[in-house]
């Protein structure tokens, strides 16, 4: 049996500065739909990526922005970082971690630049939407066996 990752619930405090801010990344619009003033779903999707993001009203119980720790993959995070900034996001530097394995939560132990040898799965940078949910951007350019 495969279960497949499709969406994650993101909460937001105003939808349509959250949906304006992932179209400024280029998500794709997917869905938006309202059935009254208490419930709207909108659906984005990042460029290249099978799952999706939902946020709205009346979707979530969570606090705006309580959302931490996703993540995005990309091949060259030197590009992506330059991307998201030239979009006009405050993203952090490109980082690795100390321990060399998986960032740690927060900044503690963030080591600046891309990781010794650009080890795949080892740079990082970071960035959070206008709530404050928290995105990691990881370069991954070998992926394990098995993925």
């Amino acid at each position: 049996m495969d279960y497949k990752l499709e969406v994650l619930v993101i909460p937001v405090g105003d939808v349509d500065r959250a949906k304006d801010f992932y179209k400024g990344l280029s998500w794709r619009e997917d869905a938006d739909f309202a059935t009254g003033e208490e419930f709207r779903v909108v659906q984005m999707t990042p460029p290249g990526s099978p799952a999706a993001v939902i946020f709205g009203k009346g979707i979530t119980s969570a606090a705006p922005g309580s959302a931490q720790g996703m993540m995005l993959v990309v091949d060259d995070i030197e590009a992506a970082r330059a991307d998201l900034a030239g979009r006009g996001v405050p993203v952090s530097a490109v980082f690795h971690d100390a321990g060399g394995i998986f960032h740690h939560a927060g900044t503690e132990a963030r080591v600046d630049g891309p990781a010794p040898d650009r080890q795949t799965y080892g740079s990082f940078l970071s960035f959070d939407d206008p709530d404050g949910n928290g995105w990691f951007v990881q370069e991954v350019t070998t992926r394990l066996p098995g993925r």
